[in-house]
């Protein structure tokens, strides 16, 4: 292939970029469809088919734990194969799954080894969502946009997982419980059929020139350009894991606000029915679906296209209006859902950077899949953990303690991400 200035096809590019973007956001959201259906028939598994709660909780868990462990697995099989082999493959197993869930669950208590088997082969599917996208569109985007384009596509995980709920909900009143798996299974088959078409790996797989970067030149080094910013492997891979291990600590939070805030309201504010607190709960996912691309503007716009200073500035942010959310919150129910709102606003943004932009910006393009697995995976020990300290501090010691370890935990992120920017300044990383 003749080799073209960046600039030679210019709508040829938009277009295929438009198509990228467009379709790697269905094929995340998409993988939501296949994953929050079995929360949502969580109480018609234990009214009407006999349930227990450790048994519910035995099989989530199960879920989870698959999933964290599928991250690593995604980031190794992605230094062998394509993000778009790993993707059609995720997503096509996800769906098959999925369609087993929905024969057997209707099986009841019986069906529980059943359950758990699906479980594990869904999670380690599910694990190559994130790792898998996010890798394709590093091949697809420049290093001054990715804060922008990041910010928008970003969106996927919070309309995904709030349509995904609505659609499962629907599916259970209308055409029962195991349709809540089996409508999952239909979408997703129409996300993969296009992905199949639009899904590309990289611009010359469809004849385009090779995208060059951007040359951002500084005062004190003419010749540097964002290649020679980014880290060598063996610096960059202690930086990744340093990376995991905060996101854990925003993993953590988000499951735990997403998992207990509805129960949260409902024992702070005794007079609120169960529907009522599931929507107001729902401000913490509509303000930070704000958070995610207020983060990625300012990253581009404000601090020209470094992460680490908004990483910071909205860490430290999180840890304010979660101490407000503990100290005044439990007052005034309007005061609650304004802070639970604001922490996910200011939660949301550096979860996206750390798990997304960051991530492309750490290593180069061909590694952004190992990398994004390999924080993802670190930092989906989170979920895991949180739904079983949080469980037992609400239990043994009242929701006080819940909120005085979310306070916490954000906390150590500031201290964390603090580290991290100074790091990067050091060391004049483009991060």
């Amino acid at each position: 292939m003749t080799e073209l200035p960046f600039d030679a096809q210019k709508p040829t590019f938009k277009l295929w970029r438009i198509r990228v973007f467009s379709v790697t956001w269905m094929s995340y959201a998409g993988f939501y469809f296949c994953r929050k259906a079995f929360g949502i028939v969580k109480p018609e598994l234990k009214s009407t088919y006999h349930f227990s709660d450790m048994e519910l909780a035995h099989i989530w868990t199960t879920y989870l734990v698959a999933y964290m462990l599928g991250q690593f697995l995604a980031a190794r099989l992605g230094r062998r194969f394509a993000c778009r082999i790993l993707l059609l493959t995720g997503m096509g197993v996800s769906l098959l799954a999925n369609v087993g869930l929905g024969a057997v669950i209707t099986g009841g208590v019986e069906a529980f080894w059943a359950l758990i088997a699906l479980m594990v082969i869904n999670g380690f599917a599910q694990a190559t969502g994130w790792p898998g996208n996010v890798g394709l569109l590093a091949k697809w985007t420049q290093h001054s946009e990715r804060g922008r384009v990041m910010a928008w596509w970003g969106t996927c995980y919070q309309i995904g997982s709030i349509f995904a709920k609505h659609f499962a909900a629907i599916m259970l009143a209308t055409m029962g419980l195991a349709w809540s798996f089996w409508g999952a299974s239909v979408v997703l088959l129409g996300v993969w059929a296009v992905f199949y078409f639009w899904g590309q790996e990289e611009p010359e797989s469809v004849g385009l020139p090779l995208m060059v970067e951007e040359v951002e030149v500084q005062a004190e080094t003419a010749d540097e350009t964002i290649e020679d910013r980014v880290p060598p492997w063996n610096e960059a891979i202690r930086i990744v894991v340093a990376m995991g291990v905060l996101y854990f600590c925003f993993k953590f939070l988000r499951y735990a606000l997403d998992s207990w805030s509805p129960m949260l309201l409902q024992e702070s504010f005794p007079d609120l029915d169960v529907a009522t607190a599931g929507h107001l709960s729902t401000a913490f996912d509509w303000i930070g679906f704000l958070g995610v691309i207020a983060a990625g503007y300012l990253s581009d716009k404000v601090f020209r296209s470094y992460r680490t200073p908004v990483i910071f500035w909205m860490t430290a942010g999180t840890l304010l209006s979660t101490f407000l959310l503990y100290v005044v919150g439990g007052t005034n129910l309007t005061l609650f859902v304004l802070f639970l709102g604001l922490v996910g606003f200011m939660m949301m943004g550096p979860d996206s950077l750390l798990s997304g932009t960051a991530a492309m910006d750490v290593s180069s393009k061909e590694m952004a899949v190992v990398v994004t697995g390999i924080i993802n995976g670190l930092g989906s020990i989170g979920p895991v953990v949180q739904e079983l300290v949080i469980g037992y501090l609400k239990t043994t010691y009242g929701p006080g303690a819940v909120f005085m370890l979310l306070v916490g935990i954000a906390a150590l992120a500031v201290v964390g991400t603090g580290a991290l920017w100074i790091y990067a300044r050091r060391h004049k990383l483009a991060l």
